[in-house]
C-alpha cells in the first residue's frame, strides 16, 4: 500500500492523514455520546486529545532524547512527525475515565477509543511498504566532479534524501543531514534534484553546510526512484539493494536515527 496520498499537487504521509482523520472521528463520535447522554457536549473530550498529544510526543522525546539533545528546540517540531501511540492512548483514556460522566458516557467514550486505536494499529501496519528492489539508479555527480555509480553503493545499506534549494523543508532539514552525513557509519547522500552545480554550491556556501556528501541528480532520476514526486524524500536501502523504507517530507534527527539503525540491523 502506498505510503502517500495525492490531493493533486499536494502530497501528504498517509500515516499522518490516517492519525487526523482519527481524531477527527474521535471528537465527533464522543461529542454525539455526551450529546446524547447529557445533551450537551462537554471540554473534557478535547482536553483528552490534547493531553493525549502532549503525552505521546513527550514519551517520544524521551525515548530519542540523544538525538533531541542535540536541538532541543525540535522538541517543537512536531510537524517531523514523532508521537508514541501506546502513550498517548493511555493518557486519552485516563481522562476520559477521570473527567467524563455520566459513567455510561465513559465507557462509551473508552469504546470508541479503543475501536479506533484497534484501526490505527491495524492500518498503520498495512501502510508499511514491503521491502522492493532498488530500481537502476542514475549517474550520480559529486560536488568535486566525482560520479558516484551503482557500484560504488553495492553490497552496503546506504540513505539518499532527495531536495531542492527552493523547497522550504529541505532547507530546514538540511543542515542536521549533512552533520549526520559526516558522522554516520551508513553512507548518507544529499541529491539534489534538477539544480546546477554553481547554485548549489552558491547556496551551500551561504548557508555554511559541507559539499562532502552533497550530489547532482541533474535529471532528477531518483524522483522516479521515489516513486512519489514529493521533497524532501529520503529513501533507505539495506545491504540486498532493497528499498526498505521512505520517509517522505521533512525528517528529524530521531527519526533518521531510528531508520539508520534499523538499516544496521538488518
Amino acid at each position: 500500500m502506498s505510503s502517500t496520498v495525492s490531493l493533486g499537487p499536494l502530497a501528504f504521509a498517509a500515516d499522518r492523514l490516517l492519525a487526523v482523520g482519527l481524531l477527527i472521528g474521535f471528537l465527533f463520535l464522543v461529542d454525539r455520546i455526551l450529546v446524547a447522554e447529557n445533551g450537551r457536549a462537554a471540554p473534557a473530550t478535547g482536553m483528552a486529545v490534547l493531553v493525549g498529544l502532549v503525552a505521546a510526543r513527550v514519551a517520544y522525546v524521551v525515548l530519542h532524547w540523544e538525538a533531541y539533545a542535540v536541538d532541543p528546540w525540535t522538541v517543537l517540531a512536531f510537524w517531523q512527525g514523532g508521537f508514541t501511540a501506546w502513550a498517548g492512548l493511555l493518557a486519552t483514556a485516563a481522562i476520559l475515565a477521570w473527567r467524563m460522566r455520566p459513567v455510561r458516557a465513559m465507557r462509551r467514550a473508552l469504546g470508541v477509543l479503543a475501536v479506533l486505536a484497534a484501526i490505527w494499529f491495524a492500518a498503520s501496519a498495512m501502510l508499511q511498504p514491503e521491502a522492493r528492489p532498488l530500481p537502476d539508479l542514475p549517474v550520480l555527480v559529486g560536488m568535486d566532479g566525482t560520479e558516484i555509480t551503482p557500484e560504488n553503493l553495492a553490497g552496503k545499506p546506504f540513505a539518499i534524501n532527495l531536495w531542492a534549494t527552493w523547497c522550504p523543508p529541505c532547507r530546514r532539514e538540511l543542515p542536521m543531514l549533512a552533520e549526520e552525513a559526516a558522522n554516520s557509519d551508513i553512507p548518507i547522500l544529499l541529491a539534489n534534484q534538477g539544480e546546477n552545480r554553481q547554485a548549489v554550491a552558491d547556496y551551500l556556501l551561504a548557508s555554511g553546510i559541507s559539499p562532502r556528501s552533497v550530489v547532482l541528480d541533474k535529471q532528477m532520476g531518483l524522483m522516479d526512484v521515489a516513486g512519489n514526486g514529493v521533497l524532501p524524500t529520503t529513501i533507505f536501502v539495506d545491504a540486498e539493494g532493497e528499498i526498505v523504507a521512505t520517509h517522505v517530507g521533512e525528517i528529524s534527527r530521531a527519526a533518521l536515527s531510528d531508520k539508520l539503525q534499523q538499516l544496521q540491523g538488518d
